[in-house]
């Protein structure tokens, strides 16, 4: 007979996690029956032996399993996108409407801000009226009506994984690849997807710093969700420098809407977007290459096609119905920015992102604990790229604060977070690998 004693005593012996084993112990941190001490014991058997390929699928369909499976009954393909996290990482408000004015159809249930990184679901409530928790039968309906919708987990969603994570937090088993792999996935397959592209970030402003460990992660993600029934490929992306020029929670929502509209193009923003987006629709059977997808997903952005089924999906979830064309007017304005001048001429040649996803945070932009109101305001615009040449006293960025003391912490974090040398680095790439099976 299992038990959590046995469970946990064979994952410490190097004995490894059956199939039924993982089952049981799901099911008992959903119900209570698994203490939090038999769950930290369970994260810490797991974060120093591993799992193998079989028992990390077993045990992310367990946490699936935990609560409720989605089932559509759709016209195309139902399609979803994760990022592991970053700074102006704003792809997401622009993949999901994207990807359904291509025929896909995009349940995608996001996230708040962790960390130093932002959460799409902040991002979206900075948009007044805007409902990120909705039920799964409003979800069906509008995902079948709409083609997209952004929303929060329910309750009902991986409720396994939920409380995994919260003791993985404080357990010191965060950073267990197996574990992040099964916490992703479980809440992602629960949608009932049948295809999900992943953005694996990497470098200063990622949790994953190194090529090594991103690569770990995007191979363990792929194998795992394929393994589970998924079609699955994964980009690793940059995260040396901001994605955006914007890193805030109103001023992402207006860089992707000018990007989205035209009216004024990032064009990493556009270009990761349309990688990963290509990526999705061969997943899903809705391109025949890599080339056809990014075809379809340029056409989609540029023909203002994208950001009709995104007004749609934010009149639908309770927003402005006239949000695309007056997203400027609708968004909230900080009381206070400033520029921060270049201290000296040259070129930025790097660019510490994690300590400005810090300086967001500290504005307001994120929670430093639990039950933090976030301010939406706030942030950082104008960030100046790596390989961007500068003059004495150039901006190098703007701050949006609450107050002047406010500006003035984050100037000086924005500040001590560039270099600022003679000679013209090498840009990073926006995308390093790809991996697939």
């Amino acid at each position: 007979m299992l038990d959590a004693r046995g469970i946990i005593a064979a994952l410490r012996d190097g004995r490894g996690l059956p199939g039924d084993a993982a089952g049981w112990f799901a099911d008992g941190l959903a119900s209570g029956d698994v203490t939090d001490a038999q769950g930290g014991a369970f994260a810490m058997a797991v974060f120093l032996n591993g799992l193998t390929e079989a028992e990390r699928v077993g045990l992310t369909l367990a946490m699936r399993d935990s609560g409720q499976v989605m089932e559509w009954n759709l016209p195309g393909p139902v399609v979803d996108k994760h990022s592991t996290g970053g700074i102006g990482d704003c792809t997401s408000l622009l993949l999901a409407p994207a990807l359904a004015a291509c025929g896909a159809y995009v349940p995608m249930i996001s996230g708040r801000g962790l960390g130093h990184t932002g959460g799409t679901l902040d991002k979206l409530e900075a948009i007044p009226g805007y409902r990120t928790n909705i039920s799964t039968e409003d979800l069906h309906h509008l995902v079948a009506d709409v083609g997209c919708a952004i929303v929060g987990a329910t309750g009902d969603i991986a409720p396994a994984d939920r409380r995994l994570y919260g003791i993985r937090d404080v357990t010191g088993t965060v950073e267990s690849i197996d574990l992040i792999t099964a916490s992703i996935l479980s809440k992602k397959l629960a949608a009932g997807l049948q295809a999900l592209v992943l953005d694996v970030k990497v470098g200063s402003g990622a949790f994953m710093k190194t090529m090594d460990r991103a690569e770990a992660l995007a191979r363990s993600l792929v194998r795992t969700a394929e393994g589970a029934g998924c079609r699955c490929a994964a980009l690793i992306t940059d995260m040396n420098q901001p994605l955006a020029t914007s890193a805030g929670n109103a001023l992402e929502v207006i860089e992707a809407m000018d990007t989205m509209t035209g009216n004024a193009v990032n064009q990493a923003l556009w270009d990761v977007t349309v990688a990963l987006g290509a990526e999705a629709l061969v997943l899903g059977g809705l391109a025949s290459n890599v080339d056809d997808g990014a075809d379809q997903l340029d056409e989609a952005l540029s023909s203002g096609r994208a950001a009709e089924a995104f007004g749609r999906m934010v009149a639908a979830l309770g927003g402005p119905t006239d949000f695309v064309e007056r997203y400027p007017d609708r968004l909230p304005a900080a009381r206070v920015t400033r520029d921060v001048p270049a201290p000296r001429g040259g070129y930025v040649t790097e660019i510490d992102t994690e300590a400005l996803g810090h300086a967001v945070v500290h504005l307001g932009g994120g929670r430093l604990k639990g039950g933090d109101r976030i301010n939406p305001s706030v942030g950082l615009s104008d960030l100046m790229p790596i390989g961007e040449p500068l003059a004495a006293g150039e901006a190098i960025a703007r701050v949006h604060a609450a107050s002047e003391a406010d500006a003035d912490r984050a100037a000086a974090a924005v500040l001590a977070a560039f270099r600022i040398g003679a000679e013209d680095p090498d840009e990073p790439p926006l995308i390093h690998d790809r991996i697939t099976l």
